[in-house]
């Protein structure tokens, strides 16, 4: 009786399967790229077909030619450049405000139990507070100037930070304060030279995400009292039913937004490429 040999296939043979993508796998720049571009691309002509085909009234949504030809009227006149610098100028300050007075008290507040059973019901108490109602107080308490720009900026960023740095300090691990204990290093020495630097991609990371808040609250601010502004231009655009400039001026915030974001993200993956790496 002849033995019967088992005919195993080669995988050229073989019928090619799709690799199944695992969950959380990240895509390629190249791919993420394109997704990202395909989207935009999409809601853009949905946009311009909505109003092509007259399904939705100028007066509420104009097309996106117009709104482009709005914004180019706008940059020629320089109105336009004129107010991103303003605004970006009061995002610069109240921002870099509220990230300086944060950070040494988050950080304090991670690395320090008294500190953050003294500090934290307290800041979690304001944080839970409405920033736009702290927009007539701020008028009332340092006028319609830049002041009261930055002011509601630091309000709105400086009580979130806070906690979002003392959590970033909470996670380095304990094992890393255990070597340096056994290095013989002080606490001082353990927070600066171990605890916050493992710390900051954690804290970049909750930088970048407090500043696109920023941008929100220093837009509330212009809208309700400014004589400048990207906010104040959208409020003026709204009395004179502009909505083609008020779509615009918003796409402009998103824009910057998103630029600003992707600055930070790019910036992050250089300075902490290392500590990503080995994490």
């Amino acid at each position: 009786m002849a033995s019967e040999t088992p005919v195993v296939a080669s995988p050229a043979a073989a019928s090619p399967r799709r690799r199944r993508r695992r969950v959380g796998e990240r895509l390629s720049a190249r791919r993420y790229a394109a997704t990202a571009v395909a989207t935009f691309v999409v809601l853009i002509a949905v946009w311009w077909a909505a109003t092509a085909f007259g399904l939705v009234d100028p007066l509420f949504l104009p097309g996106p030619d117009a709104v482009v030809a709005k914004l180019i009227a706008q940059a020629q006149n320089g109105q336009l450049w004129s107010d991103i610098a303003v605004s970006v100028y009061r995002i610069f300050v109240g921002f870099l405000l509220a990230t300086v007075m944060a950070l040494p008290l988050g950080v304090l507040m991670g690395a320090n139990a008294h500190a953050e059973a003294a500090l934290e019901p307290l800041i979690d108490f304001v944080r839970y507070m409405p920033v736009v109602a702290f927009v007539p107080l701020t008028i009332l308490w340092v006028g319609t100037d830049d002041a009261q720009k930055f002011l509601i900026i630091w309000i709105g960023t400086f009580f979130q930070q806070v906690l979002l740095i003392a959590d970033a300090v909470r996670q380095v691990p304990v094992s890393f304060v255990q070597l340096g204990e056994t290095l013989g290093m002080g606490r001082a020495g353990i927070l600066m030279r171990i605890v916050f630097p493992s710390a900051l991609p954690r804290i970049w990371d909750a930088m970048r995400i407090c500043l696109g808040w920023a941008w929100t609250w220093l837009v509330v601010a212009e809208l309700v009292a400014a004589t400048s502004g990207m906010g104040y231009r959208i409020m003026t655009a709204q009395r004179f039913f502009a909505t083609d400039t008020i779509i615009g001026y918003v796409l402009v915030l998103g824009l910057l937004g998103l630029v600003f974001d992707q600055v930070m993200r790019a910036a992050g993956r250089r300075m902490f490429r290392h500590q990503r790496a080995a994490s």
